[in-house]
Formats: C-alpha cells, structure tokens, sequence
C-alpha cells in the first residue's frame, strides 16, 4: 500500500511539474516556459509532383538513395477499412529531397520548408499528335484530397503555397501538367484559384488571346511569387509563363503572354498578396 501511495505521489508531482511549464525526461527536466518569438514552422509549402512512372518503379526510385518525398499515392489506391491507403516514406518532421533546385515566394531550397506528394502518373508522351498526358484518376484524388487538406490544416499553409513543382521549378519540370484538378483542388480548400468575376474585371473586353507586353506580365508573376525577370533568356521566360498557365489557364499553355493571363495573376494578387 505504502509503495502505491508513493508511486501515486511521484506521478501527481511529475503531472504539475509538466503543468507548470516543466517536462520531466530521464535524467533531466526541461523548462519550457519561456518561448523565442523568432520561431517559425519549418513547413510552409505544399510540393504537388508526378512520378512519371508506374508504381514499382516510382516506389523504387523514391525509396532509393537519390530522391525522396514524403507521401505516395497510386492510382489505384488500395482500400484499408474502407478508405484509401496512401504511403509515407518520409516523415513530416525530416526533410525529403523532391523539389531540388526551387524557388517560391522569396524563398530557395524548398526542401527544407515542404512537405511534397508525389502522384503515380505516367506523365505526358510525345505523339504525331502532339504531347499526350496522363488523367488523374478520380481514386486517386478521393485519396489525395484528405491528405492534403489535413497538412495544410496542420501547419496553416496559405492557399497560395500549395503548388507543382514545375511552379516552383519551371525550368525543369512540368509535373504535375495541364491534366492536374488546381480548381476542383480549390473548391475543397486546398490551394488558390482565381475569382472569375475579378479575372473579368482586369480583362475589361479585350480578347484573351490578345497579346500584352511580356515584360510586364513577368514582373506581374514575379510579384506572385515565380521566379520570373524580363532579362532571363527569352526561353526561360517561356517556360515561366506556361507553367502559370498550365496551374491557372490549362486550356492553352504555350508560354505566350496574352491578356487573359495577365488578368489571372492580377486577380491572383488582389486575393492573395504579394510574393
């Protein structure tokens, strides 16, 4: 009885102890109540990707020594218990290599600061044609949609933070392509879209396919938060301005400055804020 007692005590000491703004650990106790306001979460993206491969491989690659990325999802996901299984390969709290090279909204190394998804999709194939690109299937996004609304839940990502990685990497990539539900991503929650009535307004009648000088709708996209600059080779600016369209304007994503994209990202800033 004497020893219940006492086990009984030392657990109500070590309980106000943790109340008190002290956390009792072996060995040591520490105090935890004095807190630096220069903190900042370390996640504050959310990288949207494509494997470009099937699933073995991609599972291959991401659990391989190279790249890494926290959360796979198939296309076909497997049902546990009714609800779709998705895969973690990385922690939220380490860091996985998935953006490489990046920039958004000020900020580089988008590794550090991001939690990424990548999406089993073959991609895009090169046809007589022209470039043909993978569906998302509809499995595949019941799955991806809790996921996502959860981590941007979890650490306050802004709607404009949610994004592909050829937005953040437009030199490079193109995942997750034209083919990726951005507005149907919105409606639920997740991610930013334009107010069509706004999109209206800063068109005020001019055709969409009319052209607008580039220079201006890249320091307009700068301002959002590409990395985007009037003196970047003319290529490079190509591949800026078609991945904006390819997030906010799928229907014509040739990289060519037009009216209509230079009123989506004003309306994009009106509602979200500069970069």
């Amino acid at each position: 009885m004497r020893r219940l007692l006492l086990t009984s005590v030392a657990a109500l000491l070590l309980s106000a102890c943790g109340s008190s703004g002290f956390e009792s650990h072996k060995g040591y106790t520490v105090d935890t109540r004095h807190s630096a306001y220069g903190a900042r979460p370390r996640v504050k993206v959310l990288v949207i990707h494509y494997t470009a491969e099937d699933f073995p491989t991609s599972l291959a690659t991401l659990t391989s020594r190279e790249v890494s990325v926290h959360y796979l999802i198939p296309a076909a996901p497997e049902q546990k218990q009714h609800q779709p299984v998705v895969l973690r390969l990385v922690p939220e709290s380490e860091l996985a290599w998935h953006a490489g090279p990046s920039f958004w909204r000020g900020a580089s190394r988008l590794n550090d600061t991001s939690v990424g998804i990548e999406l089993e999709n073959q991609g895009y194939r090169n046809a007589p044609g022209g470039r043909s690109w993978s569906p998302f299937p509809p499995p595949q996004m019941a799955a991806l949609m809790p996921l996502a609304r959860d981590i941007v839940q979890r650490y306050h990502i802004l709607p404009q933070d949610v994004v592909g990685h050829s937005d953040i990497a437009p030199q490079r990539k193109l995942d997750p392509g034209p083919l990726f539900p951005w507005q149907w991503l919105a409606k639920q929650g997740i991610g930013a879209w334009p107010d069509a009535s706004r999109v209206s307004f800063y068109l005020a009648g001019r055709a969409p396919q009319q052209p607008v000088e580039q220079g201006r709708l890249l320091t307009l996209l700068s301002l959002y938060g590409y990395q985007a600059s009037p003196e970047m080779p003319q290529e490079e600016q190509q591949k800026v301005i078609a991945a904006f369209q390819m997030h906010f304007r799928p229907s014509d994503y040739r990289g060519l400055p037009d009216a209509e994209s230079e009123s989506i990202v004003r309306a994009l800033l009106e509602k979200y804020g500069e970069g």
